[in-house]
């Protein structure tokens, strides 16, 4: 899985340098394999990012700014979006990539996991008490039939 990442090589924006920048940066930082494909030069980048950047993402005008960040051809997001994983430790899922072991996304991913198997482990355990509680009850319902027919016998 490569992430491509549209850059406009030759912006007169000085924020659309610094978010490319950033991405860039943050990437090469993780050891990303990514590929900047260029949409200043290169019609058919241009072109292909404008096409397959979903509509609601797409700002009023109709054409999305660099960078945008996607996971071969699926759609991650605008520098927002990813400043918004990069924040909350969420870079790996936000590129559709599994973390690696040890990182700070991966332990809160074991975490999760944990969790949800001692939730289970106690929706399991208190399904066993309730099951026991309903026969120890049907229980008592029969020995005190038992005792009134008894009675009733007598």
């Amino acid at each position: 899985m490569v992430i491509k990442v549209f850059l406009a090589s030759s912006s007169g924006s000085t924020a659309i340098k610094k978010k490319q920048q950033d991405v860039v940066g943050f990437l090469e930082a993780l050891k990303v394999d990514y590929a900047q494909l260029d949409i200043a030069c290169n019609e058919e980048n241009r072109m292909w990012m404008r096409q397959n950047v979903p509509e609601e993402k797409k700002p009023a005008n109709g054409i999305p700014l660099p960078p945008q960040i996607f996971n071969e051809e699926s759609y991650c997001g605008d520098y927002d979006t990813f400043f918004d994983a990069k924040e909350d430790n969420l870079v790996y899922s936000f590129l559709g990539l599994p973390p690696p072991p040890g990182s700070k996304q991966a332990h809160a991913e074991e975490e999760e996991e944990q969790e949800e198997a001692d939730d289970d482990r106690e929706e399991e355990e208190l399904r066993q008490l309730e099951e026991e509680e309903e026969a120890e009850v049907q229980e008592e319902e029969e020995e005190d039939l038992e005792e009134t027919q008894e009675e009733e016998a007598e």
